[in-house]
């Protein structure tokens, strides 16, 4: 399968993606390997990445699972174990994980004595297709989805669709929806096909997601204008991740779980402002409700999320930024919202 390729950095699939790693590694010279994973792949990923490394890993970092565990603290925990196992600016960091870890491995790499080099192999669907294409890197703010980080590309991104198999049903349709997200900000056929298709996680799926992502981050990698594109659903679904993250009665909402509800709401107001099609509408309402399960919101819940919003990294000079649909496969970005189409939005999805 063929390389993805930008101006800074490639993405491998199978077993390119093993060919490139050797060689890679023989060419360059590190004067360390280190390992970022944390308990699941460990266990689950880090026996294949042993089984194609052609040098020896010189040290396994190790960090907890799981959203909450994206914090400053956490990277300064890894800068402390790198600094005191010899890390220099020859040392080599492989991120070896979902989302979160790419991200904050990622992070840092970039700013651990200014910038060692790293590597991203993505575990998760949501990271093969996402988190670990264009160069985010970064940590919350509390609850706050990251709300601190820079932009900084990995050697290269090397991906094994058959890593997937370790995954449970829910983390992979968190994933999907990321995967629908391309199709309707920038490909309606993409869209039509990846909505009925049954085995979405295929390796010419993946292949397709990560091409678009890479496009568009190809084409404006700093976020000043196309590449807002890839936050449709975000404003809003970034809310009510971070609502449900921190609430003492709601459960948790994976990434792509609260980003589908997200698409919904931000459909709707697309609709009402920028011409998106009744039927196109209902479309996208159908497809994520019978992949994902409603969420209940109460008209509390709704006045927080609302309020969390302010917070969202694309806003400036103090208004909410949005991306909406004029069409499946056309996006329009920094569009400003009537505070009052947000209860109707939400009342449109609790239909």
């Amino acid at each position: 399968m063929d390389p993805i390729t930008s101006d800074t950095y490639e993405v491998y699939l199978e077993e390119l993606a093993e060919a490139t790693l050797t060689q890679h590694l023989q060419r360059s010279n590190y004067s360390k390997i280190f390992v970022l994973v944390d308990d699941n792949t460990e266990k689950h990923c880090l026996p294949k990445l042993n089984s194609i490394l052609a040098k020896h890993i010189d040290h396994v970092l190790k960090i907890t699972p799981g959203e909450e565990h994206k914090t400053i603290q956490t990277c300064y925990a890894l800068w402390q174990q790198l600094s005191n196992r010899g890390a220099d600016r020859k040392s080599l960091l492989i991120n070896l994980g979902g989302g979160v870890l790419t991200d904050l491995g990622g992070f840092v790499a970039s700013t651990f004595k200014r910038g060692i080099d790293f590597i991203n192999i993505p575990t998760t669907l949501l990271a093969m297709v996402d988190a670990s294409i264009g160069g985010k890197t970064g940590v919350d703010l509390g609850s706050l989805k990251n709300q601190v980080g820079v932009i900084n590309q990995p050697q290269m991104v090397l991906v094994f669709p058959e890593l997937l198999k370790t995954l449970d049903t829910r983390q992979t349709k968190s994933g999907y929806a990321e995967m629908l997200k391309h199709g309707l900000i920038l490909d309606a056929a993409y869209w039509e096909c990846l909505r009925t298709e049954k085995n979405f996680s295929t390796a010419g799926s993946i292949q397709k997601s990560i091409a678009i992502k890479n496009q568009v981050v190809s084409e404006d990698p700093t976020e000043q204008g196309l590449r807002k594109i890839l936050n449709f659903g975000h404003t809003l679904g970034h809310a009510i991740e971070s609502y449900f993250l921190e609430s003492s009665h709601k459960p948790p909402l994976l990434h792509g779980e609260a980003i589908a509800v997200g698409m919904i709401l931000e459909g709707y107001l697309s609709h009402e402002l920028k011409g998106l099609s009744k039927l196109s509408l209902q479309e996208i309402k159908e497809t994520f409700l019978s992949h994902f399960n409603r969420v209940d919101f109460e008209e509390e819940d709704i006045k927080d999320i609302i309020d969390l919003m302010k917070y969202d990294k694309k806003n400036a000079h103090g208004n909410i930024n949005f991306v909406l649909l004029q069409e499946i496969g056309s996006a329009l970005t920094d569009v400003k919202v009537p505070e009052n189409l947000f209860q109707k939005a939400f009342a449109y999805y609790k239909e």
